[in-house]
């Protein structure tokens, strides 16, 4: 069984150690300290955002992959676009 360590909220949480230089520490911890946030929420936080970056670019390869097979068609696109405009609501 792994160890936990700490929770945050109903999340547990589980210590990673990492090792970093000191140039990167340095910078983590003026960030972190600029943004009122300990340097391991800091770490979290980028971590989040990384994993978040990572899984868009993999979604847009995906959607650019899907046209690339099957290009879009220039008249049915024409005909969605004046669909769109002889219904647009007045208001």
């Amino acid at each position: 069984m792994e160890k936990q360590y700490g929770s945050l909220g109903d999340v547990a949480r589980k210590q990673v150690i990492v090792q970093l230089d000191d140039r990167l520490i340095k910078s983590l911890d003026r960030v972190a300290k600029k943004r009122g946030v300990s340097r391991s929420e800091l770490i979290r936080r980028a971590a989040t955002a990384f994993l978040g970056a990572l899984d868009e670019a993999d979604a847009e390869r995906e959607m650019a992959e899907a046209y690339r097979r099957v290009p879009e068609d220039p008249l049915e696109t024409e005909a969605f676009h004046r669909l769109a405009v002889e219904n647009w609501p007045e208001w």
